[in-house]
């Protein structure tokens, strides 16, 4: 099926005008703003080592896939084509995949599974495999149904904050939901209110939401190492750091652990 390499094979289409600044890209700020992915996802396993090392080496697994949306996203919004969006959808769904695996408290599981993560895993892998083959059948609704999940990540932290007392995480919960709003709110405006931006030649609202998660999964992914903290590592100290200087303003989040030598 040669059609789905083909430029512009995808239903899926931006508000940003294609083709505007090469005959190779058809949508150039949409394709180049996927940098920060393979920035933040290198900085993110070094930065993560020591905690990986004593959680579990699968969450190099997961900024492995945060790199691989960032390279599919440029190929999709370079050529607009149904394999890139089908690439990007994909690899999205399986980064949420791994991050549901790594860090959901068991209290959230279904009952049936009784607190079993293994168990879990496998209900996990089965529903993404099952969701992957299901991505075929209508690709237009895919990005709605992968924006769906992300409301039930973001219903998990809110219970989390009501649980807690600790300042630091409730101020991520904080920062990581405002980032995801107002990148959600970008997105939505693309997508729905492409008229409007075009009559003001403001084309770039995809854009900003490609750097707007880019940033939200770094925080997102921290807030739910604490969450999981309070539930796997009773025993551990996790201190949340931020890159390249805690007392900057603006910061990459990471956490250090104290505690015992346990390697993955």
């Amino acid at each position: 099926m040669p059609s789905i390499f083909a430029y512009q094979s995808s239903e899926v289409d931006w508000c940003e005008s294609n083709f505007q600044y090469s005959e190779l890209v058809a949508e150039f700020y949409n394709t180049f703003t996927n940098i920060p992915f393979l920035i933040f996802g290198p900085l993110m396993i070094l930065l993560m080592y020591p905690y990986a090392q004593k959680r579990s080496c699968y969450i190099y697994v997961f900024w492995v896939l945060f790199m691989i949306i960032g390279l599919f996203s440029m190929y999709f919004h370079m050529t607009l084509s149904f394999l890139g969006q089908l690439l990007d959808e994909i690899a999205i769904l399986w980064l949420l995949g791994s991050g549901y695996s790594i860090w959901m408290p068991r209290c959230y599981f279904p009952s049936f599974l009784e607190g079993n993560r293994s168990q879990f895993i496998r209900l996990v892998f089965i529903t993404t495999m099952v969701s992957t083959l299901l991505s075929f059948l209508k690709p237009t609704v895919n990005a709605y149904v992968l924006n769906s999940i992300a409301l039930h990540i973001v219903y998990i932290v809110c219970q989390e904050y009501r649980k807690t007392s600790s300042k630091e995480l409730r101020h991520l919960i904080e920062v990581s939901v405002v980032l995801w709003a107002v990148a959600l709110t970008s997105w939505i405006s693309d997508r729905l209110l492409c008229s409007f931006w075009q009559r003001i030649h403001f084309f770039y609202l995809h854009s900003i939401w490609h750097v707007l998660i880019s940033i939200t999964f770094p925080y997102g992914m921290v807030t739910m190492a604490l969450v999981d903290a309070n539930y796997e590592m009773p025993g551990e100290t996790l201190k949340v750091r931020y890159w390249p200087r805690d007392s900057w303003p603006v910061g990459l989040p990471y956490v250090e652990i104290q505690g015992d030598d346990k390697n993955c």
